[in-house]
């Protein structure tokens, strides 16, 4: 199964306060642990919300919406994509990683089969085709 890993943002990475030699330097290597046991797909961290923007959506209508967000704690600092074989092991995966303090969410992604008889075998294909062009295959 995939999960996403959200990092939850604080007030220091709200204001910009980058992580430390020491603080980099470790997540670094939990990184390279995630990736030689096949776990890390992908992975990044964020600039603060005051960098970005939100669009609203009510039926056609669109409105753009300037950062920075309100309540740091509903924020996104930073994320993975894990491939892992249960929750729990991705559970265990995180309670490794070299926070001090915060929190991190991890959610599982919807597969195909979860869409039910609505996800198509044309839909399928189609999502297949598109993930394949993504990965270079095309």
């Amino acid at each position: 199964m995939r999960v996403m890993v959200l990092v939850k943002a604080s007030q220091e990475s709200e204001a910009g306060v980058m992580p430390s030699q020491d603080e980099l330097r470790e997540m670094g290597e939990f990184n390279e642990e995630l990736v030689k046991a096949g776990v890390m797909l992908d992975g990044d961290g964020l600039h603060p919300s005051s960098t970005g923007v939100r669009v609203a959506f009510d039926g056609k209508e669109r409105k753009v919406i300037d950062g920075p967000f309100a309540e740091a704690k509903e924020l996104v600092a930073g994320y993975w994509v894990w491939q892992v074989k249960s929750m729990d092991e991705a559970v265990e995966w995180l309670k490794r990683a070299p926070f001090q303090e915060g929190e991190v969410e991890l959610r599982p992604f919807l597969e195909a089969d979860d869409f039910g008889e609505a996800f198509t075998p044309e839909l399928r294909e189609q999502e297949e085709r598109l993930r394949s062009q993504i990965a270079g295959n095309e």
